[in-house]
Protein backbone atom coordinates (compact mmCIF):
# COMPACT_ATOMS: atom_id res chain seq x y z
CA UNK A 1 0.00 0.00 0.00
CA UNK A 2 1.34 3.40 -0.98
CA UNK A 3 1.18 6.50 1.19
CA UNK A 4 0.80 9.68 -0.84
CA UNK A 5 2.10 12.76 1.01
CA UNK A 6 0.42 16.10 0.56
CA UNK A 7 1.85 17.56 -2.67
CA UNK A 8 4.10 20.57 -2.33
CA UNK A 9 3.52 21.54 -5.97
CA UNK A 10 -0.25 21.62 -6.39
CA UNK A 11 -0.07 22.94 -9.96
CA UNK A 12 0.34 19.35 -11.16
CA UNK A 13 -3.10 18.25 -9.95
CA UNK A 14 -6.50 19.35 -11.28
CA UNK A 15 -8.71 21.98 -9.72
CA UNK A 16 -11.98 21.17 -7.99
CA UNK A 17 -14.71 22.10 -8.58
CA UNK A 18 -14.18 21.86 -12.32
CA UNK A 19 -16.67 23.29 -14.82
CA UNK A 20 -19.07 21.17 -16.82
CA UNK A 21 -19.00 21.53 -20.57
CA UNK A 22 -21.66 23.90 -21.88
CA UNK A 23 -22.04 21.58 -24.89
CA UNK A 24 -22.81 18.60 -22.59
CA UNK A 25 -24.63 20.16 -19.61
CA UNK A 26 -26.09 16.86 -18.38
CA UNK A 27 -22.67 15.21 -18.16
CA UNK A 28 -20.07 15.46 -15.39
CA UNK A 29 -17.10 17.78 -15.72
CA UNK A 30 -14.67 16.64 -18.47
CA UNK A 31 -11.76 17.26 -16.09
CA UNK A 32 -13.29 15.02 -13.43
CA UNK A 33 -14.08 12.38 -16.06
CA UNK A 34 -10.43 12.39 -17.07
CA UNK A 35 -9.46 12.11 -13.41
CA UNK A 36 -11.75 9.09 -12.99
CA UNK A 37 -10.19 7.45 -16.04
CA UNK A 38 -6.86 7.55 -14.23
CA UNK A 39 -8.13 5.68 -11.17
CA UNK A 40 -10.91 5.72 -8.56
CA UNK A 41 -9.02 7.77 -5.93
CA UNK A 42 -7.03 10.92 -6.76
CA UNK A 43 -6.00 14.26 -5.31
CA UNK A 44 -7.34 17.63 -6.40
CA UNK A 45 -6.52 21.24 -5.58
CA UNK A 46 -9.54 22.85 -3.98
CA UNK A 47 -10.82 25.56 -1.65
CA UNK A 48 -8.15 27.61 0.11
CA UNK A 49 -5.38 25.71 -1.65
CA UNK A 50 -6.27 22.44 0.11
CA UNK A 51 -5.55 19.10 -1.59
CA UNK A 52 -8.32 16.68 -0.61
CA UNK A 53 -8.87 13.27 -2.11
CA UNK A 54 -11.59 12.81 -4.72
CA UNK A 55 -13.23 9.40 -4.97
CA UNK A 56 -14.86 8.60 -8.31
CA UNK A 57 -15.20 4.79 -8.32
CA UNK A 58 -18.57 3.22 -7.48
CA UNK A 59 -17.19 0.42 -5.28
CA UNK A 60 -14.82 2.76 -3.46
CA UNK A 61 -17.58 5.28 -2.75
CA UNK A 62 -19.93 2.60 -1.51
CA UNK A 63 -17.27 1.36 0.90
CA UNK A 64 -16.29 4.82 2.14
CA UNK A 65 -19.87 6.04 2.63
CA UNK A 66 -20.32 3.20 5.10
CA UNK A 67 -16.92 3.67 6.77
CA UNK A 68 -17.10 5.21 10.29
CA UNK A 69 -13.53 6.42 9.88
CA UNK A 70 -14.90 9.23 7.71
CA UNK A 71 -16.52 12.11 9.58
CA UNK A 72 -19.25 14.43 8.27
CA UNK A 73 -18.49 17.10 10.92
CA UNK A 74 -17.45 20.13 8.90
CA UNK A 75 -15.77 21.67 11.96
CA UNK A 76 -13.01 19.08 11.65
CA UNK A 77 -9.69 20.49 10.45
CA UNK A 78 -9.17 19.40 6.87
CA UNK A 79 -12.87 19.27 6.00
CA UNK A 80 -13.20 20.28 2.33
CA UNK A 81 -15.61 23.19 2.33
CA UNK A 82 -16.09 26.43 0.38
CA UNK A 83 -17.32 28.09 3.57
CA UNK A 84 -14.95 30.55 5.23
CA UNK A 85 -13.28 28.90 8.27
CA UNK A 86 -14.74 31.51 10.63
CA UNK A 87 -18.16 30.02 9.86
CA UNK A 88 -16.90 26.47 10.50
CA UNK A 89 -16.15 26.97 14.19
CA UNK A 90 -17.33 24.06 16.37
CA UNK A 91 -19.98 26.22 18.04
CA UNK A 92 -21.80 26.40 14.70
CA UNK A 93 -22.02 22.62 14.29
CA UNK A 94 -25.52 22.16 15.76
CA UNK A 95 -26.89 24.40 13.00
CA UNK A 96 -26.41 21.49 10.60
CA UNK A 97 -28.59 19.20 12.70
CA UNK A 98 -27.86 15.50 12.31
CA UNK A 99 -26.67 15.84 8.70
CA UNK A 100 -23.42 17.30 10.08
CA UNK A 101 -23.04 14.94 13.03
CA UNK A 102 -21.40 11.57 13.44
CA UNK A 103 -22.90 8.66 15.33
CA UNK A 104 -24.10 8.16 18.03
CA UNK A 105 -25.66 11.62 18.15
CA UNK A 106 -26.57 11.45 14.47
CA UNK A 107 -28.45 8.17 15.00
CA UNK A 108 -30.29 9.51 18.07
CA UNK A 109 -31.66 12.54 16.26
CA UNK A 110 -32.37 10.72 13.01
CA UNK A 111 -34.48 8.08 14.78
CA UNK A 112 -36.87 10.80 15.95
CA UNK A 113 -38.11 11.41 12.42
CA UNK A 114 -37.24 8.27 10.46
CA UNK A 115 -40.69 6.74 10.98
CA UNK A 116 -42.27 9.56 8.98
CA UNK A 117 -40.34 8.56 5.86
CA UNK A 118 -40.97 4.82 5.71
CA UNK A 119 -42.02 3.54 2.30
CA UNK A 120 -45.47 2.53 3.60
CA UNK A 121 -46.22 5.95 5.13
CA UNK A 122 -44.90 7.82 2.12
CA UNK A 123 -46.88 5.67 -0.32
CA UNK A 124 -50.05 6.69 1.52
CA UNK A 125 -49.31 10.24 0.32
CA UNK A 126 -49.57 9.28 -3.37
CA UNK A 127 -53.22 10.36 -3.90
CA UNK A 128 -52.56 13.75 -2.30
CA UNK A 129 -49.41 14.33 -4.35
CA UNK A 130 -51.34 13.34 -7.49
CA UNK A 131 -54.01 15.94 -6.70
CA UNK A 132 -51.39 18.63 -6.07
CA UNK A 133 -49.63 17.82 -9.34
CA UNK A 134 -52.86 18.01 -11.32
CA UNK A 135 -53.79 21.30 -9.68
CA UNK A 136 -50.49 22.96 -10.58
CA UNK A 137 -50.74 21.64 -14.15
CA UNK A 138 -54.32 22.95 -14.38
CA UNK A 139 -53.02 26.38 -13.43
CA UNK A 140 -50.27 26.12 -16.06
CA UNK A 141 -52.78 25.21 -18.75
CA UNK A 142 -55.06 28.08 -17.78
CA UNK A 143 -52.25 30.65 -17.85
CA UNK A 144 -50.20 32.35 -20.55
CA UNK A 145 -47.50 30.69 -22.64
CA UNK A 146 -44.61 30.25 -22.46
CA UNK A 147 -44.34 29.52 -18.75
CA UNK A 148 -41.36 28.91 -16.49
CA UNK A 149 -41.74 25.29 -15.39
CA UNK A 150 -39.47 25.91 -12.40
CA UNK A 151 -41.79 28.52 -10.91
CA UNK A 152 -45.04 26.97 -12.10
CA UNK A 153 -44.45 23.34 -11.11
CA UNK A 154 -40.95 22.21 -10.16
CA UNK A 155 -40.65 24.42 -7.07
CA UNK A 156 -44.30 24.63 -5.94
CA UNK A 157 -45.01 20.89 -5.88
CA UNK A 158 -42.24 19.73 -3.50
CA UNK A 159 -42.60 22.95 -1.49
CA UNK A 160 -46.29 22.24 -0.90
CA UNK A 161 -45.64 18.57 -0.13
CA UNK A 162 -42.95 19.26 2.47
CA UNK A 163 -44.95 22.19 3.90
CA UNK A 164 -47.95 19.95 4.58
CA UNK A 165 -45.75 17.18 5.97
CA UNK A 166 -43.93 19.54 8.33
CA UNK A 167 -46.88 21.77 9.18
CA UNK A 168 -45.32 24.86 7.59
CA UNK A 169 -47.69 27.44 6.03
CA UNK A 170 -47.29 27.18 2.26
CA UNK A 171 -48.07 30.89 2.08
CA UNK A 172 -44.51 31.44 3.35
CA UNK A 173 -42.92 29.49 0.48
CA UNK A 174 -41.23 32.51 -1.11
CA UNK A 175 -39.45 33.24 2.17
CA UNK A 176 -38.07 29.76 2.66
CA UNK A 177 -37.27 29.26 -1.03
CA UNK A 178 -35.26 32.49 -1.13
CA UNK A 179 -33.20 31.59 1.94
CA UNK A 180 -32.82 27.98 0.83
CA UNK A 181 -31.39 29.19 -2.46
CA UNK A 182 -28.67 31.03 -0.55
CA UNK A 183 -27.86 27.97 1.55
CA UNK A 184 -27.27 25.77 -1.51
CA UNK A 185 -25.38 28.40 -3.49
CA UNK A 186 -21.78 27.54 -4.27
CA UNK A 187 -20.85 31.22 -4.54
CA UNK A 188 -22.61 32.71 -1.50
CA UNK A 189 -20.29 33.91 1.25
CA UNK A 190 -20.18 32.28 4.65
CA UNK A 191 -21.81 35.37 6.12
CA UNK A 192 -24.66 35.18 3.60
CA UNK A 193 -25.22 31.51 4.40
CA UNK A 194 -25.17 32.23 8.11
CA UNK A 195 -27.72 35.03 7.71
CA UNK A 196 -30.03 32.82 5.62
CA UNK A 197 -29.75 29.97 8.10
CA UNK A 198 -30.44 32.27 11.03
CA UNK A 199 -33.58 33.58 9.30
CA UNK A 200 -34.86 30.07 8.65
CA UNK A 201 -33.95 28.89 12.15
CA UNK A 202 -35.81 31.79 13.75
CA UNK A 203 -38.82 31.10 11.53
CA UNK A 204 -38.87 27.37 12.39
CA UNK A 205 -38.31 28.09 16.08
CA UNK A 206 -41.41 30.26 16.10
CA UNK A 207 -43.45 27.56 14.38
CA UNK A 208 -42.29 24.91 16.83
CA UNK A 209 -43.36 27.16 19.67
CA UNK A 210 -46.81 27.36 18.08
CA UNK A 211 -46.91 23.57 17.67
CA UNK A 212 -46.01 23.05 21.31
CA UNK A 213 -48.90 25.29 22.31
CA UNK A 214 -51.34 23.79 19.79
CA UNK A 215 -49.99 20.50 18.40
CA UNK A 216 -51.27 19.03 15.17
CA UNK A 217 -50.71 15.91 13.08
CA UNK A 218 -47.47 17.04 11.45
CA UNK A 219 -43.74 16.57 11.81
CA UNK A 220 -43.03 19.88 13.55
CA UNK A 221 -45.62 18.94 16.20
CA UNK A 222 -43.76 15.65 16.65
CA UNK A 223 -40.51 17.55 17.15
CA UNK A 224 -42.32 19.80 19.61
CA UNK A 225 -43.31 16.75 21.66
CA UNK A 226 -39.63 15.70 21.77
CA UNK A 227 -38.81 19.20 23.05
CA UNK A 228 -41.43 18.93 25.78
CA UNK A 229 -40.06 15.51 26.75
CA UNK A 230 -36.58 16.99 27.16
CA UNK A 231 -35.18 14.91 24.29
CA UNK A 232 -34.50 17.93 22.08
CA UNK A 233 -33.73 21.58 22.68
CA UNK A 234 -35.76 24.18 20.80
CA UNK A 235 -32.65 25.03 18.80
CA UNK A 236 -32.08 21.41 17.82
CA UNK A 237 -35.72 21.05 16.78
CA UNK A 238 -35.55 24.25 14.72
CA UNK A 239 -32.37 23.22 12.93
CA UNK A 240 -33.89 19.82 12.17
CA UNK A 241 -36.83 21.71 10.70
CA UNK A 242 -34.50 23.79 8.53
CA UNK A 243 -32.81 20.65 7.25
CA UNK A 244 -36.11 18.96 6.39
CA UNK A 245 -37.58 22.06 4.78
CA UNK A 246 -34.45 22.61 2.69
CA UNK A 247 -33.94 18.99 1.71
CA UNK A 248 -37.63 18.43 1.12
CA UNK A 249 -38.02 20.89 -1.74
CA UNK A 250 -34.66 22.04 -3.09
CA UNK A 251 -33.33 18.72 -4.39
CA UNK A 252 -36.63 17.41 -5.76
CA UNK A 253 -37.38 20.72 -7.48
CA UNK A 254 -34.09 20.55 -9.34
CA UNK A 255 -34.66 16.92 -10.32
CA UNK A 256 -38.09 17.82 -11.72
CA UNK A 257 -36.87 20.61 -13.97
CA UNK A 258 -33.59 19.00 -15.01
CA UNK A 259 -35.23 15.62 -15.65
CA UNK A 260 -37.99 17.24 -17.69
CA UNK A 261 -35.49 19.04 -19.90
CA UNK A 262 -33.43 15.86 -20.32
CA UNK A 263 -36.47 13.85 -21.38
CA UNK A 264 -37.46 16.53 -23.86
CA UNK A 265 -34.10 15.80 -25.53
CA UNK A 266 -35.01 12.07 -25.67
CA UNK A 267 -38.56 11.96 -27.07
CA UNK A 268 -38.70 8.17 -27.45
CA UNK A 269 -37.90 7.63 -23.78
CA UNK A 270 -40.26 10.43 -22.80
CA UNK A 271 -43.04 8.66 -24.75
CA UNK A 272 -42.30 5.39 -22.96
CA UNK A 273 -42.81 7.08 -19.58
CA UNK A 274 -45.89 8.95 -20.78
CA UNK A 275 -47.58 5.85 -22.20
CA UNK A 276 -46.51 3.36 -19.53
CA UNK A 277 -49.33 1.18 -18.22
CA UNK A 278 -46.99 -0.74 -15.95
CA UNK A 279 -45.93 1.30 -12.91
CA UNK A 280 -42.62 -0.57 -12.85
CA UNK A 281 -41.66 1.21 -16.08
CA UNK A 282 -42.08 4.56 -14.34
CA UNK A 283 -40.23 3.38 -11.23
CA UNK A 284 -37.26 2.16 -13.28
CA UNK A 285 -37.27 5.37 -15.32
CA UNK A 286 -36.99 7.50 -12.20
CA UNK A 287 -34.06 5.42 -10.95
CA UNK A 288 -32.26 5.90 -14.27
CA UNK A 289 -32.89 9.65 -14.20
CA UNK A 290 -31.51 9.80 -10.66
CA UNK A 291 -28.41 7.88 -11.78
CA UNK A 292 -27.87 9.87 -14.94
CA UNK A 293 -28.32 13.35 -13.45
CA UNK A 294 -26.80 12.91 -9.96
CA UNK A 295 -27.58 16.47 -8.91
CA UNK A 296 -25.41 16.68 -5.77
CA UNK A 297 -23.03 18.96 -7.61
CA UNK A 298 -20.08 19.33 -5.22
CA UNK A 299 -19.98 15.78 -3.92
CA UNK A 300 -20.43 14.39 -0.45
CA UNK A 301 -17.61 15.71 1.71
CA UNK A 302 -15.90 14.08 4.66
CA UNK A 303 -12.73 14.12 6.80
CA UNK A 304 -10.75 11.01 7.64
CA UNK A 305 -10.41 10.56 11.41
CA UNK A 306 -8.15 7.52 10.97
CA UNK A 307 -5.89 6.33 8.17
CA UNK A 308 -7.83 4.51 5.46
CA UNK A 309 -6.31 2.32 2.77
CA UNK A 310 -8.33 2.08 -0.41
CA UNK A 311 -7.63 1.46 -4.11
CA UNK A 312 -3.89 1.35 -3.49
CA UNK A 313 -3.85 4.72 -1.74
CA UNK A 314 -3.67 5.79 1.89
CA UNK A 315 -6.02 8.54 3.02
CA UNK A 316 -4.36 9.86 6.16
CA UNK A 317 -6.19 11.00 9.28
CA UNK A 318 -7.08 14.68 8.98
CA UNK A 319 -7.30 14.70 5.19
CA UNK A 320 -10.41 15.77 3.33
CA UNK A 321 -12.37 13.44 1.06
CA UNK A 322 -14.87 14.36 -1.67
CA UNK A 323 -17.10 11.56 -2.97
CA UNK A 324 -18.37 12.43 -6.46
CA UNK A 325 -21.65 10.61 -6.98
CA UNK A 326 -22.00 11.73 -10.60
CA UNK A 327 -18.82 9.80 -11.44
CA UNK A 328 -19.71 6.75 -9.34
CA UNK A 329 -23.05 6.65 -11.11
CA UNK A 330 -21.27 6.54 -14.46
CA UNK A 331 -18.74 3.90 -13.49
CA UNK A 332 -18.47 1.51 -16.48
CA UNK A 333 -17.61 -1.34 -14.11
CA UNK A 334 -21.18 -1.12 -12.78
CA UNK A 335 -23.27 0.49 -15.53
CA UNK A 336 -22.89 -0.61 -19.14
CA UNK A 337 -22.51 2.31 -21.54
CA UNK A 338 -23.01 4.68 -18.60
CA UNK A 339 -23.18 7.89 -20.64
CA UNK A 340 -26.31 6.67 -22.43
CA UNK A 341 -29.70 7.45 -20.90
CA UNK A 342 -31.64 4.18 -20.87
CA UNK A 343 -34.83 4.08 -18.82
CA UNK A 344 -35.05 0.31 -19.28
CA UNK A 345 -31.78 -0.42 -17.50
CA UNK A 346 -31.57 -1.61 -13.90
CA UNK A 347 -30.05 1.49 -12.31
CA UNK A 348 -30.90 0.69 -8.69
CA UNK A 349 -27.26 0.49 -7.65
CA UNK A 350 -26.92 4.24 -8.15
CA UNK A 351 -25.73 6.39 -5.25
CA UNK A 352 -27.79 9.50 -5.93
CA UNK A 353 -29.02 9.42 -2.33
CA UNK A 354 -25.63 8.64 -0.80
CA UNK A 355 -25.11 5.58 1.36
CA UNK A 356 -24.27 4.32 4.81
CA UNK A 357 -25.88 5.80 7.90
CA UNK A 358 -26.09 9.23 6.24
CA UNK A 359 -28.14 8.17 3.23
CA UNK A 360 -30.91 10.64 2.40
CA UNK A 361 -33.73 10.10 4.85
CA UNK A 362 -36.31 11.60 2.49
CA UNK A 363 -35.52 9.44 -0.54
CA UNK A 364 -38.87 7.55 -0.51
CA UNK A 365 -40.71 10.87 -0.71
CA UNK A 366 -38.48 12.21 -3.49
CA UNK A 367 -38.94 9.04 -5.50
CA UNK A 368 -42.72 9.19 -5.10
CA UNK A 369 -42.95 12.81 -6.21
CA UNK A 370 -40.92 12.06 -9.34
CA UNK A 371 -42.91 8.90 -10.10
CA UNK A 372 -46.12 10.93 -9.98
CA UNK A 373 -44.92 14.05 -11.73
CA UNK A 374 -43.15 12.87 -14.89
CA UNK A 375 -45.91 10.67 -16.37
CA UNK A 376 -48.63 13.09 -15.26
CA UNK A 377 -46.92 16.09 -16.85
CA UNK A 378 -46.34 14.36 -20.19
CA UNK A 379 -49.82 12.84 -20.32
CA UNK A 380 -51.53 16.09 -19.45
CA UNK A 381 -49.41 18.14 -21.88
CA UNK A 382 -48.30 15.72 -24.62
CA UNK A 383 -46.99 18.52 -26.85
CA UNK A 384 -44.82 20.07 -24.12
CA UNK A 385 -41.57 21.48 -25.46
CA UNK A 386 -38.78 23.82 -24.38
CA UNK A 387 -39.42 27.43 -25.39
CA UNK A 388 -35.73 28.31 -25.70
CA UNK A 389 -32.81 26.44 -27.30
CA UNK A 390 -30.76 24.20 -25.04
CA UNK A 391 -27.73 26.45 -25.38
CA UNK A 392 -29.74 29.38 -23.95
CA UNK A 393 -30.96 27.44 -20.91
CA UNK A 394 -29.52 28.70 -17.62
CA UNK A 395 -28.06 25.79 -15.66
CA UNK A 396 -27.11 26.06 -11.98
CA UNK A 397 -23.36 25.86 -12.36
CA UNK A 398 -23.17 28.11 -9.27
CA UNK A 399 -25.03 25.82 -6.84
CA UNK A 400 -24.31 22.86 -4.60
CA UNK A 401 -27.41 21.19 -6.06
CA UNK A 402 -27.35 21.10 -9.87
CA UNK A 403 -30.44 22.09 -11.78
CA UNK A 404 -31.98 24.94 -13.75
CA UNK A 405 -32.58 28.56 -12.84
CA UNK A 406 -35.60 28.52 -15.10
CA UNK A 407 -37.13 26.32 -17.79
CA UNK A 408 -39.36 28.19 -20.23
CA UNK A 409 -41.80 25.73 -21.83
CA UNK A 410 -44.74 25.91 -24.19
CA UNK A 411 -47.11 23.52 -25.99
Amino acid sequence: MTTHPVPTDTTAIPDFPAPRSASCPFAPSPQMRALADGGPVSRVRSWGGSTPWVVTGHAEQKALLADPRLSVDFANPGFPSPVDPQYSHPHARPDLSFVGMDDVEHARLRRMISGTFTIKRVEAMRPGIQRMTDTFIDEMLDGPKPVDLVQALALPLPSLVISELLGVPYADHEFFQTNSKTLVSAVATGEQRQTAHAALSQYLDGLIGEKIAEPGDDLLSKLGRHVEAGELTRREAATMGVLLLLGGHETTANMISLGTLLLLQHPEQLAAIRDAEDQHVVVDSVEELLRYLSIVHLGRRRTAVEDIEIAGKTISAGEGVILLGELANRDPLVFEDPDRLDITRNARQHQAFGGGTHHCIGQPLARLELQVLYPTLFRRIPTLRAAVPLEETRFKYDAVIYGLHELPVTW
